[in-house]
């Protein structure tokens, strides 16, 4: 039975709606292809904004890994149940799209604001698309994600599919200040996906973080998909029948 409480259907069809408008299927399958090649095959160009350079590339990201990171989140917060707090405020960090930040505000009563940050231009104002389209209040601006300003103590912080994307020393950084963002009563939330030849950094990321009391998950969903959604990934040769992460999690 569906859910008619659930706001990811309706969401999935105002970006169908919103990027499909002057591209054709096969045009966002292409580029979904040339997109899923740039995250497994040359991940080293990620860092220069490849991943959303022209109109194809950010459709068939808006319309794939968006909606599947917001579907994964959204499993993740669910499945760690008490151990994540649900904050008044979160801070999205590398925001993309605002569906990380945006599936964990919507399991807060009432939704928790979001304040997303990305250096890209386009991100940004998908991820305001993202938050007025679910629902969810706040905004998001453009700037350096590790330099983010803090949204207080007791706010929730969360990189989602983000770390992968730093420099060493930026990546240094952000660790020092997710540690603060704990010793202050912060909740912390890192998801991240599966493969360890990607995240080389992971198991110092896990130590420090399990030492004060953080946990380590692994993650195997299986969330029903919207038909287009589906049919999108399997054209372009993608498996869309279990969604796959790991993630970090810390009460504050």
């Amino acid at each position: 039975m569906s859910d008619t409480s659930d706001p990811f259907p309706a969401f999935y069809s105002a970006l169908e709606a919103r990027h499909r408008a002057e591209l054709s299927f096969a045009e966002v399958r292409r580029a979904l292809q040339a997109l899923s090649s740039l995250y497994v095959e040359r991940r080293e160009r990620m860092a220069d904004g490849a991943a959303l350079e022209g109109r194809g590339k950010r459709a068939a990201f808006a319309l794939y890994y968006g909606p599947l990171h917001f579907l994964l989140v959204r499993g993740i917060v669910r499945g760690l149940g008490s151990a994540l707090p649900f904050p008044r405020r979160i801070l999205d960090l590398g925001c993309g799209t605002g569906s990380a930040g945006a599936a964990w505000a919507l399991e807060c009563t009432p939704p928790a604001a979001v304040s997303g940050v990305d250096r890209n231009g386009w991100a940004i104002q998908e991820a305001r698309f993202t938050l007025r389209q679910l629902g969810v209040p706040g905004s998001a601006v453009r700037g350096d994600a590790v330099a983010a300003d803090s949204p207080g103590s007791r706010a929730g912080w969360i990189a989602a599919f983000t770390v992968n994307e730093l420099a060493q020393a930026a990546r240094d950084r952000l660790l020092a200040r997710l540690l603060e963002a704990v010793a202050a009563g912060s909740p912390v939330l890192v998801v991240e996906p599966l493969s360890r030849r990607v995240s080389p950094w992971w198991p110092e990321w896990r130590d420090k973080l399990l030492a004060i009391g953080g946990r380590e998950d692994e993650w195997r969903l299986r969330p029903a998909l919207p038909p287009s959604l589906a049919l999108l990934g399997k054209a372009a040769g993608l498996d869309t029948r279990e969604l796959t992460g790991r993630s970090l999690a810390l009460a504050g």
